[in-house]
Protein backbone atom coordinates (compact mmCIF):
# COMPACT_ATOMS: atom_id res chain seq x y z
CA UNK A 1 0.00 0.00 0.00
CA UNK A 2 2.79 2.40 0.96
CA UNK A 3 4.82 1.46 -2.31
CA UNK A 4 1.70 2.44 -4.43
CA UNK A 5 1.04 5.72 -2.97
CA UNK A 6 4.84 6.30 -3.37
CA UNK A 7 5.15 5.38 -6.85
CA UNK A 8 1.97 7.71 -6.88
CA UNK A 9 3.58 10.41 -5.55
CA UNK A 10 7.48 10.07 -7.12
CA UNK A 11 5.24 9.92 -10.59
CA UNK A 12 6.90 12.47 -13.53
CA UNK A 13 3.52 14.47 -13.28
CA UNK A 14 2.86 15.02 -9.74
CA UNK A 15 6.75 16.40 -8.65
CA UNK A 16 6.22 18.60 -12.17
CA UNK A 17 2.92 20.02 -10.76
CA UNK A 18 4.46 20.12 -7.21
CA UNK A 19 7.41 22.28 -9.07
CA UNK A 20 5.26 24.29 -11.14
CA UNK A 21 2.97 25.09 -8.28
CA UNK A 22 6.10 26.17 -5.77
CA UNK A 23 7.41 28.64 -8.86
CA UNK A 24 4.02 29.79 -9.27
CA UNK A 25 3.78 31.20 -6.34
CA UNK A 26 7.24 32.61 -6.24
CA UNK A 27 6.95 33.83 -9.79
CA UNK A 28 3.61 35.68 -8.29
CA UNK A 29 5.71 37.55 -5.69
CA UNK A 30 7.85 38.82 -8.57
CA UNK A 31 4.51 40.09 -10.42
CA UNK A 32 2.90 41.46 -7.53
CA UNK A 33 5.73 43.39 -6.77
CA UNK A 34 6.43 45.12 -10.15
CA UNK A 35 2.59 46.05 -9.86
CA UNK A 36 2.49 46.71 -6.36
CA UNK A 37 5.82 49.22 -6.78
CA UNK A 38 6.12 50.37 -10.10
CA UNK A 39 3.69 49.94 -12.42
CA UNK A 40 0.62 51.42 -10.26
CA UNK A 41 3.06 54.39 -8.34
CA UNK A 42 3.59 55.05 -11.99
CA UNK A 43 -0.50 54.87 -12.11
CA UNK A 44 -0.74 56.93 -9.29
CA UNK A 45 1.70 59.47 -10.40
CA UNK A 46 -0.35 60.05 -13.69
CA UNK A 47 -3.59 60.26 -12.44
CA UNK A 48 -2.89 61.68 -8.74
CA UNK A 49 -4.21 58.60 -6.65
CA UNK A 50 -2.77 55.68 -5.81
CA UNK A 51 -6.30 53.48 -6.66
CA UNK A 52 -9.50 53.82 -7.73
CA UNK A 53 -10.93 52.73 -4.61
CA UNK A 54 -12.58 55.86 -3.93
CA UNK A 55 -13.79 56.70 -7.37
CA UNK A 56 -17.64 55.51 -8.54
CA UNK A 57 -19.05 54.95 -4.86
CA UNK A 58 -22.79 55.62 -4.85
CA UNK A 59 -25.12 55.45 -1.85
CA UNK A 60 -27.98 53.02 -2.42
CA UNK A 61 -30.67 52.98 0.47
CA UNK A 62 -27.43 53.31 2.99
CA UNK A 63 -25.13 50.62 1.45
CA UNK A 64 -22.21 51.97 -0.77
CA UNK A 65 -21.45 50.49 -3.87
CA UNK A 66 -17.70 50.96 -4.41
CA UNK A 67 -17.44 50.37 -8.46
CA UNK A 68 -13.61 51.82 -8.09
CA UNK A 69 -12.55 48.76 -6.09
CA UNK A 70 -13.75 46.81 -8.68
CA UNK A 71 -11.94 49.26 -11.36
CA UNK A 72 -8.79 48.90 -9.26
CA UNK A 73 -8.91 45.27 -9.21
CA UNK A 74 -9.67 45.08 -12.94
CA UNK A 75 -6.53 47.33 -13.52
CA UNK A 76 -4.41 45.42 -11.42
CA UNK A 77 -5.47 42.47 -13.00
CA UNK A 78 -4.54 43.65 -16.52
CA UNK A 79 -1.49 44.87 -15.48
CA UNK A 80 -0.45 41.79 -14.11
CA UNK A 81 -1.45 40.16 -17.14
CA UNK A 82 0.11 42.67 -19.45
CA UNK A 83 3.49 42.24 -17.44
CA UNK A 84 3.34 38.01 -18.02
CA UNK A 85 2.93 38.78 -21.58
CA UNK A 86 5.80 41.15 -21.95
CA UNK A 87 8.31 39.59 -19.39
CA UNK A 88 7.60 35.97 -20.07
CA UNK A 89 5.80 34.72 -23.55
CA UNK A 90 7.01 37.13 -25.48
CA UNK A 91 10.37 36.81 -24.86
CA UNK A 92 10.07 33.14 -24.86
CA UNK A 93 7.99 33.11 -28.32
CA UNK A 94 10.78 35.37 -29.71
CA UNK A 95 13.63 32.82 -28.79
CA UNK A 96 11.70 29.96 -30.03
CA UNK A 97 10.99 31.22 -33.58
CA UNK A 98 14.74 31.99 -33.27
CA UNK A 99 15.42 28.47 -32.21
CA UNK A 100 13.28 26.94 -35.24
CA UNK A 101 14.77 29.67 -37.26
CA UNK A 102 18.57 28.54 -37.08
CA UNK A 103 17.79 24.52 -36.32
CA UNK A 104 14.75 24.74 -38.02
CA UNK A 105 11.20 22.83 -37.19
CA UNK A 106 10.97 19.52 -35.70
CA UNK A 107 9.99 17.12 -37.88
CA UNK A 108 6.78 15.09 -37.17
CA UNK A 109 7.03 11.55 -38.38
CA UNK A 110 4.25 10.20 -39.67
CA UNK A 111 1.52 7.60 -37.99
CA UNK A 112 3.00 3.87 -38.91
CA UNK A 113 -1.20 2.99 -38.82
CA UNK A 114 -1.52 5.92 -41.68
CA UNK A 115 1.64 5.19 -43.83
CA UNK A 116 0.11 1.37 -43.68
CA UNK A 117 -3.42 2.70 -44.63
CA UNK A 118 -1.48 4.77 -47.56
CA UNK A 119 0.04 1.43 -48.77
CA UNK A 120 -3.28 -0.60 -49.04
CA UNK A 121 -4.43 2.56 -50.92
CA UNK A 122 -2.37 2.77 -52.87
CA UNK A 123 -2.58 -1.51 -53.64
CA UNK A 124 -6.70 -1.05 -53.86
CA UNK A 125 -5.81 1.44 -56.66
CA UNK A 126 -3.60 -0.59 -58.77
CA UNK A 127 -5.45 -3.10 -58.32
CA UNK A 128 -8.80 -1.56 -59.05
CA UNK A 129 -6.83 -0.24 -62.09
CA UNK A 130 -6.03 -3.00 -63.36
CA UNK A 131 -9.46 -5.26 -62.48
CA UNK A 132 -12.13 -2.22 -63.67
CA UNK A 133 -10.49 0.37 -65.56
CA UNK A 134 -14.02 1.78 -66.12
CA UNK A 135 -14.52 1.75 -62.21
CA UNK A 136 -11.03 3.53 -61.79
CA UNK A 137 -11.92 6.25 -63.76
CA UNK A 138 -15.03 7.08 -61.99
CA UNK A 139 -13.04 7.18 -58.70
CA UNK A 140 -10.30 9.34 -60.07
CA UNK A 141 -13.37 11.62 -60.98
CA UNK A 142 -14.87 11.48 -58.12
CA UNK A 143 -11.61 11.84 -56.24
CA UNK A 144 -11.16 15.09 -58.63
CA UNK A 145 -14.60 16.27 -58.24
CA UNK A 146 -14.12 15.95 -54.28
CA UNK A 147 -10.99 18.09 -54.78
CA UNK A 148 -12.55 20.63 -56.47
CA UNK A 149 -14.95 21.60 -54.29
CA UNK A 150 -12.36 21.35 -51.06
CA UNK A 151 -10.85 24.36 -53.52
CA UNK A 152 -13.86 26.27 -54.14
CA UNK A 153 -14.57 25.98 -50.03
CA UNK A 154 -11.12 27.39 -49.27
CA UNK A 155 -11.41 30.01 -52.01
CA UNK A 156 -14.91 30.96 -50.22
CA UNK A 157 -13.64 31.38 -47.39
CA UNK A 158 -10.61 33.20 -48.29
CA UNK A 159 -13.25 35.98 -49.87
CA UNK A 160 -15.00 36.08 -46.61
CA UNK A 161 -12.08 36.94 -44.80
CA UNK A 162 -11.16 39.61 -47.38
CA UNK A 163 -14.65 41.50 -45.59
CA UNK A 164 -14.70 44.05 -42.98
CA UNK A 165 -15.90 41.31 -40.29
CA UNK A 166 -13.52 39.13 -41.49
CA UNK A 167 -10.60 41.02 -41.42
CA UNK A 168 -11.67 42.54 -37.75
CA UNK A 169 -12.08 38.61 -37.05
CA UNK A 170 -8.36 37.98 -38.54
CA UNK A 171 -7.79 41.17 -36.13
CA UNK A 172 -8.60 40.25 -32.86
CA UNK A 173 -7.63 36.23 -33.41
CA UNK A 174 -4.17 37.36 -34.21
CA UNK A 175 -4.57 35.48 -37.59
CA UNK A 176 -2.30 37.15 -40.43
CA UNK A 177 -4.24 38.80 -43.70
Amino acid sequence: MLKGFRDFVMHGNVVDLAVAVVLGAAFGAVVNAMVENVLMPFISGLIGFPDFDSFAVVNYKGNLLQFGVLLTQLVNFLLIAAAIYFVIIFPMNKMIEARIRKFGGPVEEEDPNVAVLKQILAQLRVQTEVVNPAAFAAAVEAERQAESETLARIQELEDKNKTFLGKAKNLVWGKDN
